[in-house]
């Protein structure tokens, strides 16, 4: 299987499971599941809340919400 094109935020998963010691569906059910709906918000939740990264909770919150719509 190809990796995902630089840029994708599917990219950054394998990462963020390494890192963070989650699956990254955990992390996409929890932003789900969040009375928040903005992206920025989500990413500043992720991050305060969380303590993930920046790029790694921008690449969450915009795979996410990409695939609500």
């Amino acid at each position: 299987m190809a990796a995902p094109p630089k840029g994708d935020p599917t990219s950054y998963f394998p990462a963020i499971e390494s890192r963070y010691g989650r699956p990254v569906q955990d992390w996409i059910d929890l932003i789900a599941s969040s009375p928040l709906t903005r992206h920025m918000e989500l990413v500043s939740w992720l991050k305060t809340e969380h303590g993930l990264g920046h790029g790694h909770a921008n690449a969450l919150v915009a795979h996410t919400l990409a695939t609500r719509e």
